[in-house]
């Protein structure tokens, strides 16, 4: 039973009975999840390949002593803190479109938070026909424009979050805590949006 008493039992409910799903348990994915966990959500299923790194720690929901550890097993550690009945389904793999549409089949909502654009194509391209609700992030790397993170819709069923534009690579736009965490939390508001039947 959730503890936020800031939820009517109807949110509550919405919230708790919805599955999300989480592509990528990098800096927007932890993050997002860790928001979503915190807001009432309470069953994911979450998807990453990689293992913790020294270099992940400035920007994702990780700490020193899991490095090394696959990502999706240190989320789970670091979720089950907030909350340690949340319901989690792990998959420690490098996602395909075939993959991704059978993994995710049963979700609600389906968060993009992958690092690579050639990931976040694949995985838009394989969801938008399913149906799924998506939330896709582009454009969260460098310092300060808060303001210019935005959220718009693409089509009836996706929401854009940043802002297009500040790709990671290219100089100044390194990956840095505040602005990928800003564009993560909103991820995980329009999800909660989503959920609640409101608009993102």
């Amino acid at each position: 039973m959730s503890a936020n008493t800031y939820l009517t039992d109807g949110e509550r409910a919405a919230l708790e009975s919805a599955i999300v799903g989480i592509a990528g348990a990098g800096g927007l994915g932890s993050n997002c999840a860790a928001h979503l966990v915190r807001a009432g959500v309470r069953r994911f299923v979450i998807a990453d390949f990689d293992v913790v790194s020294e270099s992940n720690l400035n920007r994702q929901f990780y700490f020193r002593d899991q490095v090394g550890m696959k990502k999706v097993e240190a989320l789970a550690v670091n979720l089950r803190r907030i909350e340690p009945d949340v319901e989690l389904t792990l998959a420690c793999e490098r996602l395909d479109a075939a993959r991704s549409r059978e993994l995710f089949a049963d979700c609600d909502v389906v968060v993009e938070a992958f690092d690579s654009a050639d990931a976040k194509s694949m995985l838009l391209a394989a969801m938008m026909p399913t149906g799924k609700r998506i939330v896709t992030a582009s454009g969260m790397a460098g310092w300060g424009r808060s303001n210019e993170i935005r959220v718009r819709m693409i089509g009836p069923r996706v929401v854009a979050v940043g802002d297009g534009e500040s790709a990671v690579g290219v100089a100044g736009a390194a990956p840095h805590s505040p602005r990928v965490g800003i564009a993560s939390a909103m991820e995980a508001n329009a999800a909660v949006a989503l959920l609640l039947g409101r608009e993102p």
